[in-house]
């Protein structure tokens, strides 16, 4: 009997999971949020993930339980677990990918590098913390941020007033110090059960407007003792978190060439979207390898250099499919991933991978292709 791999939610890392469990032969079944998402191929119920009886409903018919976001309330979490299906990642892991304050405790822990960062309930904590780091300050709500949502950079405390305002009885918010990086990266390592660890090389990634536009893998440019500090920090986070599946470490590296920790992800995260095409193992087929305890995949890229680029908003008429013929034609090399989404601004409606021996010329394919979308 194939094995069943639950997903909770249905958006494009859940569809981009549906191949891969094609071809490994394991039985994929989605919960998604909404008739018509991403993954209604593999959509086997439709529900609210926030309600414990559709969950329980849906994990009951699965044997393991996994994730296309960090979202799940931490009491259905544990229910599922009381009720003995495996969840991968685990709630005990999940937390920190849910609240950065429990994640920034928790890397200190670790003795993992990252910035300089405070809890804080009011504005006069606020105002010291800024004051302790040249006036400036980057302020996130513990919950709920992405894609830059959540998250203001402030020279003053009344920058956050509102947001205190907002906090319920006994909430905070968490500030780090600006870090003046010169480029962001981003580390995956992908951990099955009984620890076994597979790592990624370091990608750096390119944001604009607080959303990630491309990714080129390997960085460029990284010395051989910072490509291994990386992937240090990536397994020492795997392992001292207990994160089962696909774990993305977003990093800033700074001028002397030091990396620290900005954000995490237990899923397959868009940095690694390159890997689908530019790996042996792409992160979709190793995050369901890892949560179903199978042997992880090899992770060395099939080429020089691999380039992915977003495909941010989307055609202003929607004719997302209606474009591929043009993007392949103007560029055979490309690989072209639509997510089944209507458009809108700033909206990640698919993506464009290229492998290739020389990165101008790939990031020029890669870019090519993309524009065809515009």
């Amino acid at each position: 009997m194939a094995l069943r791999v639950g997903v909770i939610g249905g958006g494009q890392l859940a569809r981009m999971m549906i191949a891969p469990a094609v071809e490994l032969g394991i039985d994929i079944r989605v919960l998604a949020e909404d008739d018509g998402m991403s993954a209604q191929l593999a959509a086997t119920a439709v529900g609210d993930y926030r309600d414990l009886d559709t969950v329980r409903r849906f994990a009951a018919d699965v044997d393991v339980v996994t994730f296309d976001h960090e979202h799940v309330p931490q009491e259905i979490l544990r229910a599922l677990v009381a009720d003995g299906i495996p969840v991968h990642p685990g709630p005990d892991a999940l937390r920190f990918a849910q609240d950065k304050l429990d994640m920034r405790a928790r890397l200190t822990e670790l003795d993992v590098p990252q910035p300089d960062w405070a809890r804080v309930t009011g504005t006069a904590e606020l105002q010291a913390f800024l004051d302790a780091h040249d006036g400036r300050g980057v302020v996130k709500t513990p919950r709920g941020g992405y894609d830059g949502k959540g998250v203001r950079v402030v020279s003053t405390a009344d920058e956050a007033a509102d947001w205190f305002a907002g906090l319920a009885e006994g909430g905070a918010l968490l500030v780090e110090e600006l870090v003046p990086f010169v480029r962001e990266l981003a580390q995956q390592v992908a951990r099955r059960p009984g620890g076994e660890l597979a790592a990624y090389p370091v990608v750096e990634t390119v944001q604009r407007d607080g959303v990630c536009a491309e990714v080129i893998a390997p960085a460029p440019g990284v010395d051989a003792e910072h490509l291994e500090e990386a992937a240090r920090i990536g397994r020492a986070i795997a392992e001292g978190l207990g994160v089962t599946g696909m774990l993305a470490v977003e990093l800033f590296q700074t001028a002397d060439g030091r990396v620290l920790v900005n954000e995490l992800a237990m899923r397959p995260h868009n940095s690694g979207h390159w890997s689908q095409d530019g790996a042996v193992t792409g992160q979709f087929e190793q995050h369901l390898r890892a949560v179903a305890d199978l042997p992880l995949g090899g992770t060395t890229p099939i080429a020089p250099w691999s380039v992915m680029i977003n495909i941010l908003g989307g055609p202003a008429d929607a004719g997302m499919v209606d474009r591929i013929p043009a993007a392949l034609a103007a560029s055979p090399l490309a690989k072209v991933h639509t997510y089944g989404k209507s458009p809108r601004p700033g909206r990640k409606v698919g993506h464009v991978n290229v492998a290739g021996a020389d990165l101008e010329q790939t990031l020029a394919t890669a870019r090519g292709a993309a524009a065809a979308f515009a």
